[in-house]
């Protein structure tokens, strides 16, 4: 097992090799030791290319990561979209020595459960590799195992990349807008769920069982018994890549047609079904001999809410109609927050880029350009983004990438139209959307209903005096000692009075024959109450003063 310390080193290596050694001494802990030399070798490549190479390089967690970032494109820049788009997730296989291991922890005795199990696979990845074997009932499956010592790998980088995020959020500041740490989070539960065969196998049965009904596309079949979260057997499929026309056509098959039918597939998957394949690259999408598609590797899956899919149907209604306010409420109902000193120029930016999409001649039509002109928009202004919505736009960019490919006329804005036109009545008058207007109506008529309940019973609470009022005042300290210095000047003013009136009245009294010394006391309590008038005057202008600054 490699230590954290090592991998490290594994990965400061790498950097510098490539011409990052600027990062690791900032981002990397005691990256001035770890750096094996101070210059890197020169460099004609692009920095985007050196990018990938090193994440090529780093292996697979550092691969994995960057495929998924590949569907950020809201994010991230378009020249490294490209190439984060190009990483190939393709090592060198493990001997089956150590592979057998893994097969027999739930298989023990592999000569009661397979005729033939090859031992050269037929593909190798970074998590795993695939075996093809012969049943015991003469079915041929495929094998794919899990390569030892991967999930402690993995659970070292995932720590190395949360530390390294959180020492990035602190060095640079302005990367806060991206949310690192969210989207390592997002990654690390990703991941995990990929490591996990189990999962996998359940994704593929629930795909099988939603496109039960479509016709010409294929998913394996799982077979449990030998399977586990290492370990997931299912059915064989002999097949050509999907975006290979000349081996389509030398089966006898029209790509147009395949074209056709993976569209629909993915219309029904995405906005009908609300589950869909989030990985359609060419090597998972294989055509049979029989002229089905059939669907491999179900790690990565998208998972929509049926009101969420309503609203990805109005988004992208809205984009092929040119409707940029269509497309800003429809960005709204995603809790897709846009800040309203931006909302005027994102407007424009979107008007300009449907408006390009729009004037394209008919021949030329991609709607590809509409959905990367929304996202580079969407990065121009840091606008956040649900990464469930990045991934439909990346299934949606890839499904007609291929579609072009095998047929140069197609066109997705033609074909997805009536189906999203389609999609929306049905979704408008679906069952779901009835039964929750009439309980709308029910909730709303009870609470009409008890209106009269309620306000007799608040009568009769008043009527009894049981009703507690509190009050909460974070001031009311202040307010104590603003009546306590009040009541005080009162005091004195009525002691002062008090001085006054008896002084008076002595004095007035004074040619009666009275002590020598009262008429003293007389006039000194004059001089005193006179002092403490004026000083009581001056008090309060000064607090009324200060009370206006």
């Amino acid at each position: 097992m490699v230590t954290r310390f090592q991998r490290y080193r594994q990965i400061a290596d790498v950097l510098v090799k490539y011409g990052f050694g600027i990062l690791v001494e900032e981002v990397i802990p005691g990256g001035e030791r770890l750096r094996g030399f101070r210059k890197p070798p020169e460099e004609k490549r692009s920095v985007y290319e050196r990018i990938r190479l090193a994440i090529e390089e780093l292996g697979p967690t550092y691969v994995k990561f960057g495929q998924i970032m590949s569907t950020r494109r809201e994010l991230l820049p378009p020249e490294l979209i490209v190439e984060l788009q190009m990483l190939q997730d393709r090592v060198a296989p493990v001997p089956f020595r150590d592979i057998r291991p893994v097969i027999k922890k739930y298989c023990p005795n592999l000569e009661d459960c397979f005729d033939i199990i090859e031992e050269e696979p037929v593909a190798a990845a970074s998590l795993s590799q695939v075996h093809r074997a012969v049943t015991k009932e003469g079915r041929i499956i495929a094998l794919k195992v899990q390569r030892p010592g991967i999930v402690d790998l993995i659970e070292t980088d995932l720590l190395i990349l949360q530390s390294l995020v959180t020492r990035m959020d602190s060095i640079f500041p302005d990367l806060r807008v991206y949310n690192l740490r969210g989207m390592v989070d997002e990654f690390s539960a990703q991941i995990r769920r990929e490591l996990d065969f189990t999962q996998d196998g359940m994704n593929a049965e629930r795909l099988a069982r939603n496109m039960h009904d479509v016709p010409c596309v294929k998913i394996p079949r799982i077979y449990w018994q030998i399977s586990g979260p290492c370990l997931l057997a299912m059915d064989y499929v002999e097949g050509v890549r999907i975006d290979d026309v000349e081996a389509i056509r030398a089966l006898g098959l029209f790509p147009e047609e395949v074209a056709d039918i993976g569209f629909s597939a993915y219309v029904q998957q995405i906005f009908v079904d609300g589950f869909f394949h989030g990985d359609p690259h060419p090597g998972n999408l294989l055509v049979t001999d029989q002229g089905e598609i059939a669907f491999l590797d179900y790690g990565i899956v998208g998972v929509l809410r049926p009101e969420r899919r309503r609203v990805f149907v109005d988004l992208l209604l809205a984009m092929t109609r040119t409707d940029v306010a269509g497309v800003i409420t429809a960005l709204g109902r995603l809790e897709v927050h846009i800040s309203p000193a931006d909302l005027d120029a994102v407007k424009d930016d979107l008007y300009l880029v449907l408006l390009d999409y729009r004037e394209m001649k008919l021949e030329r039509v991609n709607f590809a350009v509409a959905i990367r002109g929304l996202t580079d928009t969407l990065r121009r202004y840091h606008i956040r983004v649900p990464s469930t919505l990045m991934l439909m736009m990346k299934v949606i960019v890839m499904v007609m990438d291929i579609g072009t490919r095998l047929d140069p006329q197609f066109n997705f804005d033609q074909q997805i139209r009536p189906y999203l036109i389609e999609i929306a009545a049905q979704q408008r008058l679906s069952p779901d959307n009835v039964t929750g207007a009439v309980r709308s109506l029910v909730n709303a008529a009870e609470g009409l209903l008890a209106i009269p309940g309620n306000v007799n019973e608040t009568l009769k609470t008043l009527s009894e005096g049981t009703v507690t009022i509190e009050l909460e005042n974070r001031d009311l300290n202040e307010i104590v000692d603003v009546i306590d210095r009040t009541s005080d000047k009162i005091i004195v003013g009525l002691v002062v009075a008090a001085i006054v009136v008896g002084s008076s009245l002595v004095l007035r009294i004074a040619d009666l024959p009275v002590p020598g010394y009262v008429t003293i006391l007389a006039t000194a309590g004059y001089v005193v109450a006179v002092i403490v008038g004026f000083y009581a005057v001056y008090s309060a202008l000064r607090y009324s003063r200060g009370l206006r600054r």
